[in-house]
């Protein structure tokens, strides 16, 4: 949509990155259907008059609207919001419908472009000073009139940004571009920002941010992520679809405006191919291993061939090719929940070879807590449920190392067993859910301790232990976790909200949680052009969720995180004295097996 630039209540406006008065901050309200507004706060604003403006602008009553800032419900206090963060307006879910509102700025108080420069870097992290390049040469190229060129593949909408000598340097796509996002240029719409995509556990409009998040915790470069940043961006090439703009006359789309829209920008990296058009015995163990353990530490559900850039770095006729790897689209990294990831690597010799010492210094190196802490200050926006597998698999990965485990046996612990043409848990998942069940145990004995009345008298404690059947009150003990014994596991923790859903959604999962097998289909990458023939509406299946983390509170996921590293530890240890290794598992999305 066309930016809105509201006016400060003082009549004044923003411009560049000069501010007339005291304490004021910008901010951007995104809304369902993609419309971006620029804002202007005051010090002394608060949610309340944010709602009146933006209801002025968008014809939203007050009290059919929410304004959200990550996991934050904003009550009233704006303190907490940074400059440049932004918001997302969602219609209260009571009176949310399953199609997507038609929303187009209007008052007398905003404007239809945006008056400040071209593209902005929304984040002021020291790490992106070539980011910062990035977005001068792109400026520099808008000024000179060089258009960017639109790229066909993917399922959605991507843009190569150009410099004055034509040269491609950036590749953005919009947040509100993504697949199912109301803005999507190639047909498949049909849900609102902050709704569950392509994956369940990651929403609409949330996969720039994890691009970001990926580049920024490869430390030192370690496995080659592109410089990535999070921007404001401004072009008259920026798709908006008819049924949000409520523009029927397409002829109109000659003439488009400008349009300003919130994207994740990242530095377009010249390469001869991908890992899809290439064989793998060329490519460095070294380079595979660093790629593979970023994914396990984001817990990457769609690390393929095709998001495996291969750049040639010599052609040595005695030594043979020498490549170098880039790994890039981090969309759907950092989930709210487990699910089944996908590491294509998993099945590569490379990721059978043992760490080097440095690999295992730089694992040894990795502090979950400084992490968490850092992407909470660089991407304020971020859900803490996001924080929380980041540091659980950083958690995992550290201890499967230091017991000498390869690449290849991490992988595959994390992924999910696929028998019978149903989807089981994975061991990672099943530590999870016994650490959950302990939590939850702990958690029922305090409230029966609480609520319980005191015996008056021995008789009346002796008579209550008489008449009460043991087993009606026994808990069960914790047993220790073996690889592959699922037996007759049903796929639920009875203990934790595995069945919540979104309430727009149905539910492809069966009472038992188990999935059936024609809903075992790799999801869609982001940047798999095959995909374009699937049709609009067809949503892409949902796998089942076995663990959730969202839902515990600080001090049930401490105690989580103490039970989940003591089971690790004896699992680590069974697996290793029993020389389990590695094993032919049936995996989902591939035929390869080791």
């Amino acid at each position: 949509m066309a930016v809105a630039v509201f006016k400060s209540p003082m009549g004044q406006e923003y411009h560049g990155n000069d501010r007339k008065s005291t304490g004021s901050r910008r901010v951007f309200v995104q809304t369902e259907s993609g419309c971006v507004l620029g804002m202007e706060l005051d010090r002394n604003d608060n949610v309340h008059m944010v709602k009146r403006r933006l209801q002025i602008a968008l014809n939203v009553p007050i009290e059919e609207s929410c304004l959200t800032f990550g996991d934050m419900v904003l009550k009233n206090d704006l303190s907490a919001i940074r400059k440049d963060s932004p918001l997302l307006l969602t219609r209260s879910l009571m009176h949310r419908s399953s199609s997507t509102p038609c929303l187009s700025p209007s008052g007398k108080d905003i404007q239809n472009r945006d008056p400040n420069r071209p593209i902005e870097i929304l984040c002021k992290s020291t790490s992106f000073s070539r980011t910062k390049e990035l977005v001068n040469e792109i400026a520099m190229g808008i000024k000179s009139g060089v258009d960017p060129i639109r790229v066909n593949g993917g399922l959605g909408g991507a843009y190569y940004f150009r410099n004055s000598g034509g040269e491609s340097v950036a590749i953005v796509k919009p947040t509100d571009e993504e697949p199912f996002a109301p803005n999507n240029p190639k047909g498949f719409v049909g849900k609102a920002l902050g709704q569950p995509g392509l994956k369940r556990s990651v929403r609409v409009g949330e996969t720039g941010f994890r691009e970001v998040a990926a580049y920024l915790l490869d430390y030192d470069h370690f496995a080659n992520v592109p410089p990535t940043a999070l921007v404001k961006i401004t072009h008259s090439i920026f798709n908006v679809n008819d049924s949000v703009s409520g523009n029927n006359n397409k002829k109109l789309d000659r003439n488009k405006k400008h349009v300003f829209k919130i994207a994740s920008l990242q530095q377009f990296m010249p390469h001869d191919f991908d890992a899809s058009d290439h064989g793998t015995s060329s490519f460095p163990v070294s380079a595979v291993h660093r790629i593979g353990i970023l994914d396990i530490r984001i817990f990457n559900t769609d690390r393929h061939a095709g998001n495996l850039l291969v750049r040639k770095v010599n052609d040595d006729v005695k030594f043979g090719q020498q490549v170098e790897l880039i790994p890039i689209d981090h969309g759907l990294c950092l989930p709210e929940s487990l699910e089944d990831p996908y590491f294509e690597w998993i099945h590569w010799p490379q990721a059978s070879i043992p760490f080097s010492e440095d690999e295992l210094d730089y694992i040894e190196s990795l502090d979950p807590s400084r992490d968490a802490e850092m992407l909470r200050n660089e991407l304020p926006m971020i859900r803490e449920a996001c924080l929380r597998v980041l540091t659980l698999c950083t958690v995992f990965l550290k201890e499967a190392a230091g017991y000498g485990m390869c690449l290849a046996e991490i992988g595959e612990m994390m992924s999910r067993e696929f028998r019978r043409g149903e989807e089981g848990p994975s061991e990672l998942e099943v530590l999870c859910m016994e650490a959950r069940r302990v939590v939850a145990e702990r958690e029922k004995e305090r409230e029966m301790f609480v609520l319980s009345p005191k015996p008056e008298s021995q008789e009346d404690r002796f008579q209550f232990e008489i008449d009460c059947d043991d087993s009606e009150i026994r808990l069960n003990p914790v047993h220790p976790i073996l690889p592959f014994q699922f037996g007759n596991w049903n796929g639920r923790n009875p203990l934790s909200k595995l069945e919540e859903e979104d309430e727009n959604e149905e539910d492809l999962v069966p009472a038992s949680g188990k999935v059936p097998s024609m809903l075992l289909k790799k999801n869609l990458s982001l940047g798999d052009s095959s995909a374009g023939h699937r049709s609009a509406p067809e949503q892409v299946p949902a796998s089942a969720s076995f663990v959730k983390v969202a839902d515990m509170t600080d001090e049930e996921w401490g105690v989580f995180l103490e039970k989940f590293e003591g089971l690790l530890h004896r699992a680590l240890t069974e697996r290793k004295v029993g020389g389990v290794g590695q094993r032919q598992r049936q995996r989902m999305g591939t035929s390869c097996q080791f």
